[in-house]
C-alpha cells in the first residue's frame, strides 16, 4: 500500500517557479498536473457504462491505469475480486487510498506507485482505464505485449486515436497503428465521450474502445512486421510497387538482408541492389500485388508479403 501524503493547496510542487505553475490547474484541494494528463472522469453515467461494457467477473483481477481520485476505481471494486491501480502521482495515490480505507473494499485494492511505462505489470484479467492521452500508443503496445495474455481491455483515449485503432481498410484514418493493433487484437469502438464529462475538461473529445488480444498471439516477429508496415504506410495511397521500387527503399532492404545473412551465418550469394530489386518484383508479381495500396489492404493481405 502507499504511505499517505499531505494533500493541500500549498503543495510544494506548485512553488518551483513559473514553468511549473503553468503545468497545473487547481481543482478543490488538488492541482491537476498537465504533465501527467490529469483529467478526472466525473460523469457517473459514463463510469457505469465503462464498467458495464467491461463485463467483469467476481473473480477478476482488474488493472487500472491512472486512477486519479478513484471515481472509476470505486465502481470497479464493486464488481471484481481485486483492483491493481498504477498511479504516477503520489498525491492521487494517497487520496485514493484514503477514500478506500473506510470501505469494505480496502483489502481489495493494491496501488503501484510509478510510471506505467516503467513498472513491471503483475497478472491481471481485465484492464480498465481513462488513459493519459500522451502515452496512448506505448501504453497500448505494452499491454498487448504482456504475458500471460489478458482477456480484455476497455480504454478511454483521445477520440481520433481511438478511431485510428478501430479503423478499417479504406477508412481515412486507417494507418500503421490500425494494422499493428489489429494484428494482435480485435478492436471495437464502444462510445464517444464529450469534454464536459471531465474535470478539468480536456481540449479534445474522447472515445472508449474494447481491445481483445488474440490468444495465442500470432507467431510473428513484431519488430520485423512493424518495419514492413512502417514502410508500406510511408505513402499509403501509392501502389506497393511504387513504394518498394524506390532506390532508397531497395538500398535499405539490401542492407537489412546483408545484416540478416551475417547474423544467421548464411552466404549472401548476390548482395547487389539490382538483385534485391529483382527479388522485390518477384514477390509482388507472385502475390498479384501490382495494384494494391496499403490504405486498402487488410491484415491477411499484408501477411502475404513474404
Amino acid at each position: 500500500m502507499v504511505k499517505p501524503v499531505k494533500i493541500g493547496v500549498k503543495d510544494k510542487g506548485a512553488e518551483k517557479g513559473a514553468d511549473d505553475k503553468q503545468k497545473v490547474v487547481r481543482h478543490h484541494e488538488f492541482q491537476m498536473n498537465k504533465t501527467f494528463g490529469q483529467h478526472l472522469l466525473k460523469n457517473p453515467l459514463i463510469i457505469d457504462a465503462i464498467v458495464d461494457k467491461s463485463q467483469l467477473k467476481s473473480t477478476d483481477t482488474v488493472l487500472e491505469i491512472g486512477p486519479g481520485t478513484g471515481n472509476l476505481t470505486m465502481k470497479l471494486l464493486e464488481s471484481c475480486k481485486k483492483v491493481i491501480a498504477v498511479e504516477v502521482d503520489p498525491r492521487m495515490a494517497a487520496e485514493l487510498q484514503k477514500r478506500v480505507a473506510t470501505t469494505p473494499y480496502a483489502s481489495h485494492l493494491e496501488i503501484i506507485l510509478g510510471d506505467f511505462l516503467k513498472v513491471d505489470l503483475p497478472y491481471f484479467d481485465v484492464c480498465v482505464a481513462n488513459v493519459p492521452y500522451q502515452i496512448s500508443s506505448p501504453l497500448t503496445f505494452k499491454l498487448l505485449a504482456h504475458r500471460p495474455v489478458f482477456r480484455t481491455a476497455v480504454l478511454m483515449f483521445q477520440k481520433e486515436f481511438a478511431l485510428r485503432l478501430a479503423a478499417s481498410p479504406g477508412d481515412s484514418l486507417y494507418c500503421r497503428l490500425s494494422v499493428n493493433t489489429q494484428l494482435l487484437s480485435k478492436v471495437t469502438h464502444l462510445m464517444k465521450v464529450g469534454k464536459n464529462n471531465f474535470l478539468p475538461p480536456p481540449k479534445v473529445e474522447s472515445a472508449v474502445v474494447k481491445i481483445q488480444p488474440f490468444n495465442p498471439p500470432p507467431p510473428i516477429n513484431f519488430i520485423e512486421w512493424d518495419g514492413l508496415i512502417k514502410l508500406c504506410f510511408s505513402r499509403k495511397n501509392k501502389t506497393l510497387p511504387a513504394i518498394f521500387k524506390v532506390n532508397s527503399v531497395i538500398e535499405m532492404l539490401n542492407q537489412n538482408y546483408k545484416t540478416y545473412c551475417a547474423l544467421e551465418g548464411k552466404m549472401d550469394t548476390d548482395g547487389t541492389e539490382e538483385s534485391m530489386k529483382d527479388k522485390v518484383i518477384q514477390v509482388l508479381e507472385k502475390n498479384n500485388f501490382s495494384d494494391f495500396r496499403s490504405a486498402k489492404m487488410d491484415i491477411n493481405e499484408f501477411l502475404r508479403i513474404d
